[in-house]
């Protein structure tokens, strides 16, 4: 038998993204002995109970799933052990206590959205397309105790256009990620990982990438153009970036920038022909706005948006 339908692998993931490498180790036949997802949650306005999309995909192929809600519950740690793993592969989950990621003899490795070290913490594709990157990528890395920290294995890297938003580079990455996730266990099978200390760039400024929060969000209207035009695609279509007409949110998903002039004219100021378009003026220039959604209403055009509403003269976005 070859080693890798020996080697038991323990996959622990949550969302979509992490998908994509559990169904690439699966269809490959990799030795996946458990899934480890988080538990079910009720959601949406019934509360119906929701799966994650690891654990719909695990109950799909009939592996074993386990679901704590404490990662150092004794139970599950006794639990985990029973599977024997030799590897541990976490895509998109939760940090992991050190008795639970130092378990498998060959160690537990991570998949990151990121070319690591920049970009570490829980948000690395929002927070590269808000700061107008034109490049990033994907990095396999073994767990240690700092986050986003442990030494990189393999890395790959994909250019960030000029129109991506973060849903576009994101299932850019998550398309790469089976393959990179398979390409590492084959060479940890082969014992021909060279991998790499990130404290090795110790000369370049870090960029992080938290946790994003409501207020992360908004809009300030005072930046250039290019800036408050990478911060929108950086957080379209989800969370979304807002501002405020007459008190309410508005969300903003697309736009475009609009290089004129506008001596005089204030930041967050709206120009419109009532019909087709919406510009808001920045610090340097204008954006003109695409879709948006107005607190309580759907996502809309901005043609459907005027159709139905009307702007007072001299409105402004704060």
């Amino acid at each position: 038998l070859s080693t890798k339908k020996i080697m038991r692998i323990i996959f622990m993931g949550t969302p979509d993204f992490a998908v994509e490498s559990l169904k690439a180790l699966v269809e490959n036949n990799y030795n996946i002995v458990g899934v480890v997802t988080m538990p079910d949650k009720p959601a949406g306005r019934g509360h119906k109970i929701q799966f994650s999309p690891v654990k719909e995909y695990a109950l799909s192929v009939g592996l074993p799933i386990l679901q704590p809600v404490n990662l150092k519950d004794p139970e599950f740690i006794k639990e985990l052990h029973s599977y024997q793993a030799d590897l541990q592969i976490v895509v998109a989950f939760r940090m992991l206590p050190e008795i639970v990621w130092n378990m498998p003899p060959l160690g537990t490795f991570n998949l990151h959205a990121s070319l690591l070290p920049q970009y570490r913490g829980a948000a690395p594709i929002n927070w590269a397309v808000i700061n107008g990157e034109t490049e990033t990528g994907i990095t396999t890395f073994f767990l240690k105790h700092e986050i986003d920290t442990g030494d990189i294995i393999q890395q790959v890297r994909i250019p960030i256009s000029e129109t991506d938003n973060v849903e576009t580079v994101h299932d850019k990455l998550m398309v790469l990620s089976g393959k990179l996730v398979t390409e590492t266990v084959d060479n940890i099978i082969a014992g021909t990982v060279k991998s790499i200390p990130q404290d090795q760039f110790t000369n370049v400024e870090l960029t992080p990438a938290p946790k994003i929060f409501r207020d992360t969000c908004r809009i300030d209207w005072n930046q250039p153009t290019k800036k408050v035009y990478d911060f929108i695609r950086g957080l379209s279509p989800y969370p979304a970036a807002w501002t405020t007409l007459d008190g309410k949110a508005v969300k903003i998903f697309e736009a475009e920038r609009e290089a004129i002039s506008t001596p005089g004219e204030k930041p967050g100021a709206i120009q419109t022909d009532g019909k087709t378009y919406m510009k808001v003026i920045t610090s340097d220039g204008a954006l003109n706005i695409l879709t948006l959604q107005l607190e309580g209403k759907r996502r809309m055009p901005i043609s459907d948006l005027l159709r139905g509403f009307k702007l007072a003269e001299n409105t402004f976005f704060v």
